[in-house]
């Protein structure tokens, strides 16, 4: 779930938001009647689609040749939760990033990181340094989706798990209001 959002999600909206900035079609749509937000949406919608429907098409199919996951709604939960921090890291990272070629050195930390994240907790499970994992991006709706396929755990660990998410998620679309620009960066 991870390595669909990072590389179908945040690394494509990351790209398309400053090619759109570079070559000033983000500044042609502000003159319009559309609002900023409806600007951006249109813009990273696409995206989200698409990584919306992998995630659904890829844990289709594994509910298929498995027995399924034990809570579907926590799992749907957290897919929602991942492809918001995905988006809102996606929307903070384009205000850093000065060109669409700049773009693949400004994602590749939070490319590579959330993906090394997950496959460190499916490799040693959240025993081991779990606060430390829940506490990095992508860490808590990892284990989320975890608990969500394997089920047995209790509603208040959940509630807890959602928490870094939605901080990471208020934390970057905070410094995407401030470091986000409209017009290439000179």
């Amino acid at each position: 779930m991870v390595s669909i959002s990072v590389l179908g999600l945040y690394v494509t909206a990351v790209t398309t938001l400053t090619a759109r900035r570079q070559t000033l079609f983000l500044k042609r749509l502000r003159s319009t009647a559309a609002s900023d937000a409806s600007i951006l949406a249109g813009l990273v919608a696409p995206p989200v689609a698409i990584s919306a429907l992998q995630l659904i098409v890829v844990l289709g199919v594994l509910s298929a040749v498995s027995a399924g996951p034990a809570d579907p709604l926590l799992l749907v939960i957290s897919g929602a939760l991942l492809i918001a921090l995905m988006l809102a890291l996606a929307l903070a990272t384009a205000g850093v990033t000065r060109s669409p070629e700049h773009a693949q050195v400004t994602t590749l930390p939070l490319t590579l990181g959330p993906i090394g994240l997950a496959m460190w907790i499916g490799l040693t499970s959240a025993d081991s340094a779990p606060l430390v994992k829940a506490l990095l991006p992508s860490g808590a709706s990892t284990q989320l989706s975890i608990n969500a396929w394997n089920g047995g755990t209790a509603l208040g660990e959940n509630l807890l798990l959602t928490l870094p998410t939605l901080g990471w998620i208020a934390a970057a679309l905070i410094m995407a209001k401030i470091t986000f620009h409209w017009e290439p960066r000179r």
